[in-house]
């Protein structure tokens, strides 16, 4: 217990009821703790390897390198944001730009480094902030699902935005998790908590999609402030205005320079033929975004389908059943590149198999759905109390929800889904902390199609 009352920043008062005490995810911190280092020491490894090994540009390097060369060589101004050439945000470029001035050697593998410098950073945090954190178990649940995603080892070893993206997305909410909801604050603990609210805000500068991260943010305060009977002070108030506050400078910048949430090529269709990125109407998005936020769910929470017994479990087959059924036509406009499209592509050879076997992967995403909203619901009265669980759940939300908006004829690829790997850690280990010997195995065939995504590029597939 000593471990929840070694610093002040993360010490739960007394009276609030953001801990969790139970031998259960007590005892299960330190395994997912070991857990996610050797992975990530496996990742580090791999990436070093294939950055040493691979010195020419693969997957979309040669798309995101531009931006990365823009920087480095014309430095941060509004005339080079606005001659800004992809759809994500220039943060992460800037990032890479940093390093490829710092360094000074090859441009690619300067931009490599700073990609993967920023998941060091990001792990050495998560170990320290965990330490002294309310919740452990979640920080260690965020980092390790993140790292075993199947998109994770692309954006550690190659010129991807999602690193250092996911790196201020993880820190912004992590550490806004832990402190938005105390009820004494110290100079530390505003200075942490407005530190918190730039991650979220450069997060969005990095991928627009975390433009979810601070209204999430907001609705956590005020689901504190309607459910969680403490007493607070104008001291709070403040220090949640001001870190909400320091979120939106960098957002508003952005926008005010872009006069969108596009950049102006993207949105004039300059960037790429046929590619237009813009602000618009687009309910199909939503669904595709629904699909493969439940499917890459299914993973990490499958063993909440165990919860099912008797008639719940029928119930919940035959409606999986039907919606697999209705969604099965549409497997050629669902279907994005990514993993899953190229094993169905894979395995099924005619239209009438890819058919079957998606409306199969659908009644199992879809299980598993219905029975991770019953434990859900089960679970309530724990993760009600859980700021980490009840942010994660309102950006998972945000998230889907947000692509209505996306217009334009961008598509959107599964990898955006990886964004959200965090969020699935902490929604997965709040409701489920054990470590199992099958959830083992599911996190070790993660890894391995994570690696395999990586390492394909070096054989030219």
């Amino acid at each position: 217990m000593a471990l929840f009352h070694r610093h002040p920043l993360f010490t739960a008062q007394a009276g609030n009821p953001t801990r969790f005490t139970t031998s259960e995810t007590l005892s299960g911190a330190p395994r997912i703790r070991r857990l996610s280092t050797l992975v990530f020491a496996i990742n580090l490894v791999s990436a070093a390897l294939f950055i040493a090994s691979v010195d020419r540009q693969v997957y979309d390097e040669p798309f995101n390198i531009n931006d990365v060369h823009l920087y480095a060589t014309q430095g941060v101004s509004l005339t080079t944001l606005r001659q800004h050439k992809n759809p994500s945000g220039p943060t992460s470029d800037i990032w890479m730009a940093a390093f490829v001035r710092i360094l000074g050697g090859k441009e690619l593998l300067d931009a490599r480094i700073g990609v993967l410098f920023s998941w060091l950073l990001l792990f050495i945090a998560i170990r320290l902030g965990a330490r002294k954190a309310s919740s452990p178990h979640l920080w260690y649940g965020a980092l390790l699902v993140s790292l075993v995603f199947p998109h994770s080892m692309e954006a550690t070893a190659t010129v991807l935005t999602e690193g250092p993206a996911l790196f201020f997305a993880t820190l912004g909410f992590l550490v806004w998790s832990e402190i938005a909801s105390r009820s004494i604050i110290t100079p530390r603990i505003a200075t942490a908590n407005v530190i918190a609210g730039l991650c979220m805000g450069l997060a969005f500068t990095s991928r627009q999609y975390y433009l979810a991260l601070i209204p999430a943010a907001t609705l956590l305060i005020l689901w504190q402030i309607a459910y969680v009977k403490v007493r607070r002070d104008s001291r709070w108030a403040m220090s949640v205005l001001i870190s909400l506050a320091a979120g939106l400078i960098p957002m508003v910048s952005l926008i005010l320079a872009w006069k969108g949430l596009s950049s102006p090529s993207m949105v004039s269709g300059t960037s790429y033929p046929n590619v237009i990125s813009k602000v618009g109407l687009n309910p199909f998005r939503v669904i595709v975004a629904c699909f493969y936020t439940a499917f890459y769910l299914v993973p990490l929470t499958f063993p909440a389908m165990c919860q099912l017994k008797g008639r719940k479990s029928w119930h919940a087959l035959w409606m999986a059943s039907l919606a697999g059924v209705a969604v099965s036509p549409f497997a050629s406009s669902i279907l994005q590149p990514g993993p899953l499209n190229t094993v169905i592509h894979g395995v099924a050879r005619t239209a009438i198999l890819r058919t079957l076997l998606f409306g199969s992967v659908g009644v199992l995403t879809i299980y598993n759905t219905i029975a991770l909203g019953s434990l859900v619901w089960l679970k309530r009265s724990s993760w009600l109390s859980s700021p980490h669980m009840i942010l994660a759940i309102f950006m998972v939300i945000l998230f889907v929800g947000e692509q209505i908006g996306v217009g334009g004829t961008a598509s959107f690829y599964d990898r955006y889904v990886f964004q959200l790997a965090p969020f699935f850690g902490v929604i997965a280990f709040s409701l489920l902390p054990q470590l199992s010997k099958l959830r083992l195995v599911a996190l070790a065939a993660m890894l391995i199609v994570s690696q395999m995504m990586l390492w394909r590029h070096a054989f030219g597939a």
